[in-house]
């Protein structure tokens, strides 16, 4: 098993802990909804980069028939 040689100090220890934090999400607006998405994925219409993806079957409540 490797062993350290000498210990590691405080400013070592933060170099490497410096790529570990948490960044926002990037987000982009369809433009065909103006809808906002994270990047690379499907936004809630179902559109990606201007064209429609998915399409959603209308649902028909009970009380409006």
């Amino acid at each position: 098993m490797a062993v350290q040689k000498s210990r590691k100090t405080p400013s070592k220890r933060g170099m490497r802990r410096g790529h570990d934090s948490l960044k926002t999400r990037t987000l982009s607006i369809e433009p065909e909804t103006g809808e906002t998405h994270l990047r690379h994925h499907v936004s809630p219409e179902g559109f990606y980069r201007g064209r429609e993806v998915i399409q959603f079957e209308e649902t028909v409540e009970e009380g409006e028939e």
